[in-house]
């Protein structure tokens, strides 16, 4: 990169940003336990010294933006690591012999732990199962009890400090009864530890949240990516987006049943990231078109409306994209999204801090793009 960066510990006002940039956002991607590889990728940018305007987030990509919103620019990594080292288990099988099939059995038996076990400071298993519950019961709809998550999340999270505007934070929840998606944003209302946990309430492993009268569960269910939340929300700022995805939309023809539940969930989840940009980026086209159309017709023969669509128009911001998507080991199969080894963890951690390195070494992707370029999207992985 061709610039100095600050000190991680200064605050976000005083970190770098590239010319002409109003504001810098990280958007994360819902995806279990592959969420380390999205604290690799914001360790990355405190490396940088990027500073971050807005985070919006959806599942355990909501719980890393509360620990980064939550907490001071010097603290943050530390607190992603106290979470995802408090979440994760060393099964002690590292001394196996290391081939694929033993790294596809550790990783199936570690999920298959999970299952049985829950996970430290994360989910417990309900007692009596939901299948034993009366119907009502607080056991009845869950097969997982989520307060140990509650209980982490208190300790390591800041809630004043991540509502004191610093850092606009966004996440994204499904309303049970209506099916609607719906999106807690800071700048219009106070997040509480509800709607953190609310985001990550996937059904029917945890228990729905209740927010005011209604009840919500985990946002993938609708959308796993709230990139088009920040899209609808530009506010005429010029924009570089970190968009961070952990399941891939892109993946090869499976050739086993396994691979087939690998493959299903990858689509499921991706929530075709690309196919929202490419989206925006065609409105885009179509607003610049309307503008140049407009500039054609003299001010006198415009009516008030479309002078007003005029003006907005010419205040089109500049957005730029880096796309970060998690690249599935070899030997990791449908699973991998509630593997919680901590060897595991490790592995993705490493690699978002590799590919967010590799990205910001393209320093010429981090400028803002002359005026009415639209939206640009670069993806390490596409060269």
């Amino acid at each position: 990169m061709d610039h100095q960066a600050p000190h991680s510990g200064l605050p976000d006002s005083a970190a770098w940003r590239p010319e002409g940039c109003r504001r810098v956002a990280l958007v994360l991607q819902g995806g279990g336990a592959l969420g380390a590889y999205q604290a690799g990728v914001h360790e990355a940018l405190v490396e940088a010294g990027i500073g971050l305007d807005w985070i919006a987030g959806v599942s355990i990509g909501a719980i890393n933006g509360a620990l980064i919103a939550g907490n001071p620019p010097g603290q943050r990594v530390a607190a992603l690591r106290a979470f995802w080292e408090r979440i994760t288990r060393d099964r002690g099988w590292d001394p196996w012999p290391d081939s694929d099939l033993v790294r596809q059995w550790r990783h199936e038996a570690s999920a298959l732990a999970t299952m049985m076990e829950g996970q430290p400071g994360f989910f417990t298993p309900n007692q009596p199962s939901p299948w034993f519950s009366l119907p009502g019961a607080k056991t009845a709809t869950a097969f997982y009890n989520s307060e140990p998550l509650r209980e982490t999340l208190r300790e390591l999270v800041d809630f004043d400090r991540l509502n004191d505007g610093t850092i606009r934070f966004s996440v994204g929840a499904v309303n049970v009864a209506t099916g609607n998606f719906a999106f807690f944003d800071s700048a219009r209302m106070r997040i509480t530890l509800d709607h953190i946990v609310a985001s990550g309430a996937l059904p029917p492993a945890l228990p729905m949240v209740r927010i005011g009268t209604e009840y919500f569960w985990d946002g993938g269910l609708v959308s796993n990516t709230p990139l088009q939340h920040l899209l609808e929300n530009l506010e005429g700022r010029n924009t570089l987006a970190f968009q961070v995805d952990l399941f891939s939309a892109r993946g090869r023809v499976p050739r086993s049943m396994p691979g087939v539940m690998s493959r299903e969930k990858d689509i499921r989840y991706s929530s075709r990231t690309r196919a929202v940009t490419d989206f925006y980026r065609r409105i885009r086209g179509l607003e610049m078109a309307l503008r140049r159309a407009l500039e054609q017709i003299p001010e006198a023969q415009l009516d008030a409306t479309q002078r007003a669509e005029k003006q907005r128009l010419e205040r089109l911001p500049e957005v730029v994209i880096l796309q970060m998507i998690y690249q599935q080991q070899a030997f990791e199969g449908q699973a991998k999204d509630y593997e919680f080894s901590a060897t595991a963890m490790r592995q993705h951690w490493a690699s978002g801090l590799e590919d967010t390195r590799e990205t910001l070494r393209r320093g010429q992707w981090l400028a803002m793009p002359p005026e009415g370029s639209g939206i640009q999207v670069h993806d390490v992985h596409e060269g």
